[in-house]
Order: C-alpha cells, then structure tokens, then sequence
C-alpha cells in the first residue's frame, strides 16, 4: 500500500473512532509521520500504534495524538506549552493549529532531532527548550493551553499554575500503566474543573533531568 494509501486509511479510522475536528485530521494529514521514526518503523508509520523512538520514549499512536489535540480546543489565537517535545510530531500538530507552541523536552538528544524536523518542515511558530517539564515555562505564563505527553500521579502544580484563567490543560494522570486517564482541567475563577476523558497509557512524567 501507499504512503498516501495508508494515510487516508488512518485517518478514515480517527474519524470512526469520533475525531471530527477537520484542522486536527488536516494537521495530521499534512505531516509525514514516517519522517518520526528510524527506517525500521517506517512500514508502521501509517498505523495506528506507538512507536519507539528512543530513550524509553513513544511516539504516541495517532488516536491519542488526534484524541488530545482535540480536546484540548485549540485555536490560531492561542499560546500552548507542550510538556515533553518528544520526536517533535505531536509538538508540529500543534503548531499547525495555535499562534506560538512552547515546547520542553528533558532529553537532550530528543530535543535536538526534534529541532531539525521543526526547521525542515519550516514551522517558525515553535520556541523548544531542554528542562525539566514538571516546572513548566515560568517565563512565558501564562498559557491559554497545556499539554502534558507522559503520565504524573497528579497534575505538577507548577503547570496548573501556569494555566490562565479559562485556560485548559489535557494529561494524562496515574502511576501505573494499567490505571491512567486522560483528563482535561480547566481553570476557573475560583478553581479547576477536571474531566475525565479515556483510559490511556503513556511513559511516566519524570522530575529532573537525566543523570
């Protein structure tokens, strides 16, 4: 099958499995997902699954990408802090839907392979930094939208106070593997409401930055 076969197969899958956003599916369309992974994966790019790239890392299966990017309710207006840059493609996702994308990933390596792509795809509204993702971007909150790409037992509150007012925040909450959810947070005057969303699994959200 096709590269462009097997993307439109994908993505007639996201829209059984209930992505309507047509700027999310557009987004995914446009961005070559083998492009994120070493050869190896390349005949599995189009599926939909994780794949690893690296340092216990996942490129997340685009269900969950599609999934958050979606109930996060992004718009061009917006100013979003990515928590674990990754490979880069969730963090291009995004970008193609907000007005500036922050992004901070703690492996170095990760961050600097994710930087090339960002220059290769010409995406110039993406301002990416090593560090450590539980502290969040002080500098530039406060963020209309985070996004957090691995599992903490609660949300960081460095990053729930990093929300603006009627912001929202999607993560994915719990220790363990088999009992994490999706939620989404939204800041209100006096508080945050919390959704939960669907049963995920993600790589832990780690404090600090590698030895």
């Amino acid at each position: 099958m096709s590269v462009h076969a097997s993307k439109i197969r994908l993505l007639m899958e996201l829209r059984r499995q209930g992505i309507t956003d047509t700027k999310v599916l557009s987004a995914l369309e446009r961005i070559p997902r083998e492009d994120f992974v070493s050869e190896t994966f390349h005949d599995q790019a189009y599926e939909n699954i994780a794949l690893p790239i690296g340092y216990n890392q996942t490129l997340s299966q685009p269900y969950i990408v599609a999934l958050m990017t979606e109930a996060l309710k992004v718009s061009d207006r917006m100013k979003v802090l990515e928590v674990g840059t990754g490979s880069g493609y969730q963090a291009l996702v995004l970008a193609k839907i907000c007005r500036r994308l922050y992004t901070i990933e703690r492996h170095k390596p990760l961050l600097d392979q994710a930087e090339l792509r960002f220059k290769k795809f010409g995406q110039t509204n993406i301002v990416s930094k090593a560090g450590d993702g539980t502290k969040g971007w002080k500098e530039q909150a406060p963020f209309d939208r985070i996004m957090v790409t691995a599992a903490a037992a609660d949300v960081p509150p460095d990053l729930a106070d990093q929300l603006a007012i009627g912001g929202i925040m999607v993560a994915p909450i719990g220790e363990d593997t088999s009992g994490q959810w999706l939620i989404r947070v939204t800041r209100t005057e006096t508080g945050f409401d919390v959704e939960e969303l669907v049963e995920v699994r993600f790589v832990p959200l780690i404090p600090g930055l590698p030895e």
